[in-house]
């Protein structure tokens, strides 16, 4: 097993939807809460998140992000005045290759995932953050994970992950 060193710098959660299911409509406006910790149900998803219980297994019961790719996103397109929030993922990390998660389980603070595959960047980033967010981020775009255990997850710095 190798044993990974990962800071969770943000945690966010939003009660709706404002892009997903959104196609060919407006964007919502529900608001996303950033967090001191989040609460992990195995198979369910984060309590007080638009994905609880959206369906069994779901593939992004929690979504990952990187920090550093957060910070070439705004260096890239001159921004200052935005923040990480507004990619819509709930655990923003730092010092991870998130990609080296994909079809792998691992352990965060003592909760357990199953890395799906990559959180995809949609259209919705170019309105979101900048045109032409969607491009940059391809390939970068986050971790989409199921949780396999329940527990906290919480702000922390050199979180373990296994």
């Amino acid at each position: 097993m190798i044993l990974y060193h990962v800071e969770i710098t943000h945690l966010y959660i939003s009660p709706g939807h404002n892009f997903f299911g959104h196609h060919g409509k407006s964007a919502d406006t529900h608001p996303i809460f950033e967090v001191p910790a989040i609460e992990c149900i195995a198979g369910r998803g984060i309590r007080g998140d638009r994905f609880f219980d959206y369906k069994n297994a779901y593939k992004g019961q929690v979504t990952f992000f990187a920090e550093e790719t957060y910070h070439a996103l705004c260096g890239e397109f001159g921004v200052a005045d935005k923040p990480p929030s507004l990619l819509r993922r709930n655990v923003i990390t730092r010092d991870q290759d998130l990609n080296k998660l994909i079809d792998a389980e691992f352990d965060v603070q003592g909760v357990s995932f199953a890395g799906m595959e990559e959180c995809r960047p949609c259209y919705w980033m170019d309105q979101a953050f900048a045109p032409g967010a969607e491009e940059f981020l391809r390939g970068r775009g986050g971790l989409r994970a199921r949780i396999l255990s329940d527990g906290p997850i919480r702000v922390t710095q050199l979180a373990m992950v296994e």
